[in-house]
């Protein structure tokens, strides 16, 4: 059997789908793809949001006690990261565990706003250049994740590049317009988003609060936040696995989220 996805990659299996046989043959083929890690490492000194306290990792035992430990104390926000609905909204009941492998796994799409971001750090995505990039890569897929790109993740590891205040100590970084959201959601039907920011929103538009965020979370869906590598990935063709530990009750978590790209 033959499957043939949307970026015309094709996988060969065997005709018994539970012949684990398949599975290895499938799993096989994923690995000759390209895989590119969208995951910032992170440390007691990383970047985070301005007012979460410092993280803190600390040894417990070393090897002269038999074994190597350490023990970590940072907020679930922190390095890339998931937010599942309950993380803005008290009547979501969504935390990071109550998600299913399957819908951790989606086609990835890649919005590129760098060279707006490049030219201004206030800049937001809008409507309009969604359908602009649409007429170069045909229509955002339903039940997608839709990452935007802004080079932002150029500025790690530094505390200061990514929170880019001025005199007035006003941040300033890209985001989303509130419109641009409610299109991909309401219009192209996707599953989530994600950006390489701290916040759904640009930062200079924040006076009435995280309005992007909450539109996302309230609404059942999900995002990852402070992603990598976003400009070695295509703008379609790729899927994004995102793998996250099953905290009790977590409003979020860190993530190792990754894409497999075609060749």
């Amino acid at each position: 059997m033959t499957l043939t996805t949307k970026s015309n990659v094709k996988f060969t299996t065997g005709e018994n789908t539970g012949d684990p046989k398949s599975v290895g043959k499938v799993v096989e083929q994923l690995k000759a793809f390209n895989w590119v890690d969208l995951t910032h490492s992170f440390g007691p000194e990383s970047p985070r949001f301005p007012s979460f306290a410092r993280p803190e990792f600390k040894t417990i035992f070393t090897h002269s006690d038999g074994f190597y430990v350490k023990q970590y104390t940072f907020p679930g926000q922190f390095g890339t990261h998931i937010d599942p609905p309950i993380h803005f909204d008290e009547h979501q009941d969504k935390y990071v565990e109550n998600f299913s492998l399957k819908e951790l796994v989606l086609p990835l799409v890649v919005i590129d706003n760098s060279a707006a971001a490049k030219k201004s750090p206030d800049s937001s995505l809008s409507v309009n250049d969604i359908k602009e990039w649409e007429k170069k890569h045909g229509k955002i897929p339903a039940n997608s994740f839709v990452a935007l790109r802004t080079d932002w993740s150029k500025r790690w590891p530094s505390q200061e590049k990514f929170e880019n205040l001025d005199d007035k100590k006003q941040a300033h970084y890209p985001g989303w317009d509130l419109d641009a959201l409610k299109f991909i959601y309401e219009q192209r039907g996707v599953t989530a988003n994600g950006h390489e920011t701290f916040d759904t929103d640009t930062a200079v538009k924040q006076e009435h609060g995280l309005v992007g965020e909450y539109y996302v979370l309230s609404h059942g869906h999900y995002q990852v936040e402070l992603l990598d590598n976003l400009d070695l990935v295509p703008a379609t063709g790729a899927y994004i696995f995102i793998s996250v530990p099953k905290a009790e009750e977590a409003p979020g978590f860190p993530v190792r989220a990754f894409a497999v790209v075609p060749r």
